[in-house]
């Protein structure tokens, strides 16, 4: 079972996608390409970094290699075009090859207008979705991927999200006193978030941030109580797959 949730290494989507957005900008400002090398000085970002970020932000279509071995915008190069994809078009390819990794349904979460809002699920008759038997927006407290959101609001929109949602217990496991899940929720050092049937009986689930922009959401999967797991590899796949995510959200295209 997912033992250990403590280890915190792992990559930081938001910072991810920061350095994104600055490798992007150095780009769009080279209509003809720029070199690796060029970037790196115009976005102010170290060369091994830079030379890092650009292999995925290619491959994912945010920037294209011309002959020479430059980088552009895909608008800037010849056959380029614009037509971007709606938001789970574009992320459910991620959550399609996390779902296939890890063997579990994925879901996909933003806080929108002060309410968690499932935004995608990817599952399959082998890895089934859980039964969202009571609605995130009202188990929020009771779930990994609503945990998550929580976790990550400041003091004042989680004072909001609490004063307008009753703490319910859905299972004997759920965390039904606000003291109690705050002091959880501020007190575990991992992004990585877990609710052993807090929300449904015999089902666990694992969920780590992502944003869209400035929004805040989750990104997790669920599973079988019973069934083992590598808690090394779901987190490290989880973190990876939050930082595409969070790129696919948050990035034009």
């Amino acid at each position: 079972m997912l033992v250990g949730m403590a280890d915190h290494a792992g990559p930081d989507p938001v910072a991810a996608v920061r350095r994104d957005l600055r490798l992007l900008e150095a780009a769009g400002a080279h209509e003809g390409g720029a070199t690796a090398q060029q970037l790196a000085r115009e976005a102010g970002l170290p060369p091994a970094t830079v030379h890092g970020l650009l292999p995925p932000l290619v491959g994912d279509g945010y920037l294209r290699e011309l002959d020479d071995h430059t980088y552009v915008l895909p608008g800037d190069a010849p056959g380029g075009g614009s037509g971007e994809q709606p938001a789970p078009a574009r992320v459910r390819p991620a959550l399609t090859a996390l779902r296939n990794d890890l063997w579990a349904a994925a879901y996909l979460t933003l806080y929108v207008d002060g309410e968690m809002r499932v935004m995608e699920i990817v599952d399959s008759a082998r890895t089934p979705r859980v039964d969202l038997w009571v609605g995130l927006e009202e188990a929020g407290h009771a779930t990994a991927l609503g945990k998550t959101v929580l976790r990550e609001l400041d003091d004042e929109a989680r004072a909001d999200y609490f004063s307008r949602h009753d703490l319910t217990g859905l299972t004997p496991r759920t965390i039904t006193h606000r003291d109690e899940l705050v002091r959880q929720l501020d007190g575990s050092p991992t992004p990585v978030v877990m609710d052993r049937e807090e929300y449904v009986r015999g089902t666990t689930c694992v969920a780590v941030p992502v944003y869209s922009g400035e929004r805040i959401g989750s990104l997790g999967i669920s599973f079988r109580s019973d069934r083992m797991y590598r808690t090394s590899q779901v987190r490290a796949e989880l973190l990876t797959a939050a930082v595409s995510v969070s790129r696919r959200l948050t990035l034009p295209g």
